[in-house]
C-alpha cells in the first residue's frame, strides 16, 4: 500500500498535486511519500518484534540521509557494501551494534574503518577475506566480529543478475568449502566467530527458497556445534520482493514466521538486511514529456527520465508501472513504447503500455522507484541526477538537490 492516489483527474503524493511539485522542484524528480515509509516500517517492526530480530536496512537500495535518518529514529541499522555506506550510517548516527558490512571485495581501508568502528557483525565472504580481516584487527588491537557468507545453493525465482545464493556466484563460500574456513576462524586469535550469513537473491516473492536455505544451513550448523563452534547471530538476508506489475508477494507476517521458525534452529539471535521491500514503492519518479514521436508502426513517448535516472528497465527488463499526472478520459488510447533521452537504443523505461495520447509539457510518473532508483542513478550523457522530494501530508521538503551540471563539467 502507498499514497500515490488520484484526487479527480489528477494524481497525489499524500495532499500534494503532482503538477505543483512539477513546477516547484522541476524534472525529472524523485518524489517519496513519508506515510508510506513510515508504514512499510511500521509493518515489518511489527511482523518481527516477537522474534527480536535486528532489522538492517541495505543501503544499496537507497542512500538518501534524510530517509535513512528516519529509519534510524525508528529503530533500523544498516546494512553495509562500501566505505560511503560505513561513513554515511555513522553520519546518520546508527548505533555500531545495528551496523553489518557485507562485500565480496573489502578493501583494506573498508575492513581497518569497520573494525575500527566495533560494528556488530563483518560478514567475511571468503577465506582470503577472513584473513584479511583478521590481520587487520590484529593491527589494531581489536578482536573483530565475524560471519561468513555461506551460499545455500539453490535455485531462486528471481532475474538471474540478482539470483545470488547460487554455487556459481561470485558471494560467499560454497557450500561444501564452509566448514573449513569456520575451523580456520576458530583458530584466529584476532577474530570472534559469531554468526553465519545468507543472500539468496533479491525480489524473491515466494517463502519456499527461504525455508529451503535455512533448513540447509540448520544441518550446517549442528556440524558446527559438534566441531564446538557455537553460532550467536542467523543473518538471514535480504527480504521479500514487492509488487511491481503482476507479483503476489507472500505475506510479510508468513515470511517472518518462516525466518522464525527455522532460523531459530540455527543461532539464537535473527538479524535481515531488507531494502526494496521498505522502500521501493514510497517513491515515483515524475517526468515531463519531451515529444510525442511516431515511427513507422510504433509510437513513442519520448520523457525527460531515462535510464540514467532509473536503471533498472534497462539491465533488468524491470515493469514499472507508468501512469499519467493528469487523466483526460476523451484522450483517445493507444499503445506506447516509453522512452527517455539517452542516446542508447536500451534506453526504454516500459514497452507496449496503453495510454492515453500524451503531448509535449504533460507530465508522467513512473511507480515503485525507491529502491535501486536514485541510488543505481549516474551522469551518463553527462546529465544531471534529479532531485529528490519528500511529502509529508500537506508539506514537501527537498531533501537532495539536482545536482549542478556546470558543477559537474
Amino acid at each position: 500500500m502507498d499514497y500515490f492516489n488520484y484526487a479527480g483527474n489528477e494524481l497525489f503524493a499524500e495532499k500534494i498535486p503532482m503538477s505543483f511539485l512539477a513546477e516547484k522542484y522541476g524534472t525529472p524528480l524523485y518524489v517519496y511519500s513519508k506515510k508510506t515509509l513510515l508504514r512499510h516500517l511500521g509493518e515489518i517492526k511489527r511482523a518481527f518484534r516477537p522474534t527480536g530480530a535486528l532489522i538492517c536496512f541495505a543501503y544499496k537500495a537507497n542512500n538518501n540521509i534524510e530517509l535513512l535518518k528516519l529509519m534510524n529514529k525508528e529503530g533500523i541499522g544498516a546494512d553495509c557494501v562500501s566505505l560511503g555506506e560505513l561513513l554515511l550510517a555513522r553520519k546518520t548516527g546508527v548505533p555500531a551494534h545495528k551496523i553489518v558490512m557485507n562485500g565480496n571485495g573489502k578493501t583494506n581501508e573498508e575492513i581497518k574503518l569497520a573494525v575500527k568502528m566495533k560494528i556488530k557483525m563483518l560478514n567475511a565472504d571468503s577465506v582470503e577475506d577472513l584473513l584479511n580481516i583478521s590481520r587487520i584487527a590484529n593491527s589494531l588491537k581489536v578482536k573483530a566480529r565475524i560471519s561468513f557468507r555461506v551460499n545455500p545453493e539453490i535455485k531462486v525465482p528471481t532475474h538471474p543478475h540478482i539470483a545470488t545464493g547460487l554455487k556459481e556466484s561470485k558471494f560467499g563460500l560454497a557450500y561444501d568449502d564452509a566448514f573449513k574456513a569456520y575451523q580456520l576462524a576458530a583458530s584466529l586469535p584476532d577474530v570472534d566467530v559469531c554468526g553465519i550469513h545468507m543472500h539468496i537473491g533479491s525480489q524473491i516473492t515466494e517463502i519456499e527458497p527461504f525455508e529451503d536455505a535455512l533448513k540447509k544451513l540448520a544441518v550446517f550448523s549442528k556440524k558446527l556445534n559438534g566441531a564446538g563452534i557455537k553460532l550467536k547471530y542467523i543473518n538471514a538476508g535480504g527480504g521479500l520482493g514487492v509488487k511491481y506489475h503482476s507479483e503476489i508477494p507472500e505475506s510479510l507476517d508468513k515470511y517472518a514466521s518462516v525466518i522464525k521458525k527455522y532460523a531459530l534452529k540455527i543461532a539464537p539471535k535473527i538479524i535481515i538486511e531488507p531494502g526494496r521491500m521498505l522502500t521501493a514503492n514510497t517513491a515515483v519518479l515524475l517526468m515531463r514529456v519531451i515529444l510525442n514521436k511516431n515511427s513507422g508502426r510504433k509510437s513513442f513517448i519520448v520523457a525527460d527520465g531515462g535510464m540514467n535516472d532509473i536503471m533498472r528497465p534497462s539491465i533488468y527488463g524491470a515493469y514499472h508501472e507508468i501512469l499519467p499526472v493528469k487523466i483526460f478520459s476523451e484522450r483517445e488510447k493507444k499503445y506506447y513504447d516509453i522512452v527517455g533521452p539517452i542516446c542508447e537504443s536500451g534506453d526504454v523505461l516500459a514497452r507496449k503500455r496503453l495510454l492515453g495520447n500524451m503531448y509535449a509539457g504533460e507530465l508522467l510518473v513512473l511507480r515503485g522507484a525507491g529502491a535501486y532508483g536514485y541510488s543505481m542513478s549516474s551522469n551518463y550523457n553527462l546529465r544531471a541526477r534529479p532531485a529528490e522530494v519528500l511529502v509529508d501530508g500537506g508539506r514537501d521538503v527537498l531533501i537532495r538537490k539536482r545536482e549542478d551540471i556546470q558543477k559537474l563539467i
